[in-house]
């Protein structure tokens, strides 16, 4: 199998970005179903390079209650968009964007395949398809992350539903940097923040493929992974992060895993608790991340891998469906 073969799939993208580049291979799907493993094996063997699109993966020192891949278990494969930021840093989807395009313009120019694999599907969608970005005005957000902060996002994501049931229905009660955002953007701009967000349009070659896995599979595999996080040293991973400003941080602190064990931390949970709220909010994570991208007509589905053995398996039916 050769790297540098534009793959049929790259006619699923729209006739106005097709181009002599080679098509962004994406794999996207649930927490938990391979994704890190399976762009793996396919980065051995299409000479490919990794473009992170999972948000929490952006932050140094996060990196057991992400499941992030060691150095050694990168195997000598370029990762791109790991710890990019530090944990009082907000992440932009904007910024993302354009650092993320760059990233896959270097790799196809160095002759090399492009895997971007998350499920962070905001990002995903914005460094994929045709994505505009309103305006932002750093006192209102302040504003509104505060009142989040003090009332809860419940309250904001009932006020969003008032002026933008589209975009209420769309974003969780609990994400309050999505709530957030969109009330922000209607505020300054007058017009509902559903009118901004991307429609199902290519801006740059790509094709998507889909990890799925029954939730009678990954809910286990979610509450083992979440214990052996724990016992991996998560708590002195976040422990550390605090002295470092992750209690200051918008984006990280909010992250499944590090919220519930800076409860911990701060004596409201004990740690039995805290290991199952981090499995309850995983799941429930898993659950939203399937509903973004089961919509998308564009994504290919396969069968995720059911453990480290069935890999290569999983690999070979994502080359197959790329006809490489």
């Amino acid at each position: 199998m050769t790297g540098h073969r534009t793959p049929a799939s790259a006619a699923w993208t729209d006739d106005a970005v097709r181009s002599d580049a080679p098509a962004a291979i994406t794999l996207v799907g649930s927490t938990a179903t391979g994704k890190s493993a399976v762009s793996l094996a396919l980065a051995e063997r299409l000479d490919g390079e990794i473009v992170n699109a999972d948000a929490m993966q952006f932050y140094r020192g996060m990196d057991i209650g992400t499941a992030k891949l060691t150095l050694a278990e990168r195997k000598g494969v370029p990762h791109h968009q790991l710890d990019t930021l530090d944990v009082q840093e907000d992440a932009s989807v904007a910024g993302f964007q354009s650092a993320a395009r760059a990233d896959i313009d270097a790799i196809h120019a160095r002759g090399r395949r492009a895997i971007v694999t998350g499920g962070s599907g905001l990002y995903v969608r914005a460094l994929l398809d045709t994505f505009e970005f309103p305006p932002t005005d750093p006192s209102v957000r302040a504003r509104l992350e505060a009142r989040a902060d003090t009332e809860g996002p419940g309250m904001l994501h009932r006020e969003l539903a008032a002026a933008d049931p589209v975009a209420a229905a769309r974003i969780p009660a609990q994400n309050a940097k999505r709530i957030v955002r969109a009330l922000e953007v209607i505020e300054l701009t007058g017009q509902p923040f559903s009118a901004t967000l991307p429609t199902h349009q290519y801006e740059i070659p790509a094709v998507q493929i889909g990890l799925d896995l029954g939730y009678d599979v990954l809910d286990p595999r979610i509450d083992e992974r979440v214990d052996h996080m724990w016992e991996s040293g998560l708590v002195d991973e976040v422990r550390t992060l605090a002295d470092r400003g992750l209690r200051d941080g918008v984006t990280a602190r909010r992250a499944v895993g590090y919220a519930e064990t800076l409860r911990y931390l701060d004596g409201e949970l004990d740690a039995d608790q805290a290991r199952d709220l981090i499995k309850v909010h995983t799941r429930r994570l898993a659950r939203r991340q399937r509903k973004w991208f089961r919509p998308d007509p564009r994504v290919r589905w396969v069968a995720a891998p059911v453990d480290a053995a069935d890999v290569s398996r999983a690999a070979d039916d994502v080359l197959a469906l790329l006809d490489v």
